[in-house]
């Protein structure tokens, strides 16, 4: 695990954990920079797009690396299974409600978890209780 913690940023951490593909990094990071339907973008900070730091790093491993000044209300890995897939099915950590619970989201609907959970609009509970049969929240 790295030594270094994660950086407090502005916006959300997005954290590269799987190095296995640089095309389906860039590929995500493309979906994350295009709009939903209706204009929705998420507002988060890639972190560690070339820097293997962050390489393997589990969910319970990320908790440990956020500094105490992080104010977001998750954390989301692009981790092997975010990156094997088309959907970019990406990791989320709830640092609030139920600290350390995760979900999975693909990335096209992360913007609707990291909005709302931003503003206090919805709770981590809201977009956990409507998972797909797999695990995966796609939208309402």
């Amino acid at each position: 695990m790295p030594e270094q913690q994660l950086p407090i940023t502005a916006d959300t951490l997005v954290v590269r954990t799987d190095f296995s593909s640089d095309a389906a990094w860039e590929n995500l990071r493309s979906a994350l920079s295009s709009p939903s339907e209706d204009g929705f973008l998420p507002t988060v900070e890639l972190v560690s797009q070339s820097d293997r730091r962050f390489a393997g790093v589990t969910a319970a491993e990320a908790l440990i690396l956020l500094p105490a000044g992080y104010r977001h209300p998750i954390l989301i890995l692009a981790d092997a299974t975010a990156l094997a897939s088309a959907e970019f099915p990406l990791l989320v950590v709830d640092l609030r409600e139920e600290y350390g619970r995760c979900l999975r989201v693909v990335a096209s609907e992360l913007w609707g978890i990291e909005n709302n959970l931003s503003l206090s609009n919805m709770d981590f509970r809201d977009f956990a209780a409507a998972v797909d049969a797999d695990g995966v929240h796609r939208g309402f």
